[in-house]
């Protein structure tokens, strides 16, 4: 007989499993392992910067696993920008700028798939400056 040793091993589900296997690929990372860590580091990230209903609606789409991630976090009293959120990810994981710069792109096109266009509009509408362009999108500035 001849076993699946994965199905053993892995704890995940085939939804956060696939989340994985998107940020893996969008990031060029060598293993899903490594994608699992950029995912862990982001979503707690993003966890303490999202509130109110795009916090709920936001983990309503997500894998149940990140779904934790973000929901599991305190959110901080004073929203960091997009360039404060990626020097604060850096810090806590001893990463470079670059690397943790790269991880929120990655991480967050993935969650963009799954959140859909409208939702992460909102979302960005509620964060500070500076995220909208980790998402990948163009940073508008307000006319004057």
């Amino acid at each position: 007989m001849i076993s699946d040793v994965r199905a053993t091993h892995c704890p995940y589900g085939t939804a956060y499993e696939q989340m994985l296997e998107r940020v893996r690929s969008e990031g060029a990372y060598p293993t899903r392992e490594r994608a699992d860590e950029a995912v862990h580091l982001v979503l707690a990230g993003l966890g303490r910067q999202l509130t109110g209903d795009e916090r709920v609606d936001l983990a309503a789409c997500l894998p149940v696993e990140a779904a934790r991630l973000l929901t599991a976090q305190i959110p901080d009293t004073r929203p960091l920008t997009g360039w404060a959120f990626i020097k604060e990810l850096a810090a806590r994981s001893d990463a470079s700028l670059a690397t943790t710069r790269w991880d929120a792109g990655s991480v967050f096109a993935a969650v963009t798939a799954h959140a859909g266009s409208d939702l992460i509009t909102r979302i960005l509408q509620q964060l500070p400056t500076g995220y909208a362009l980790l998402f990948g999108r163009a940073e508008f500035a307000p006319a004057a």
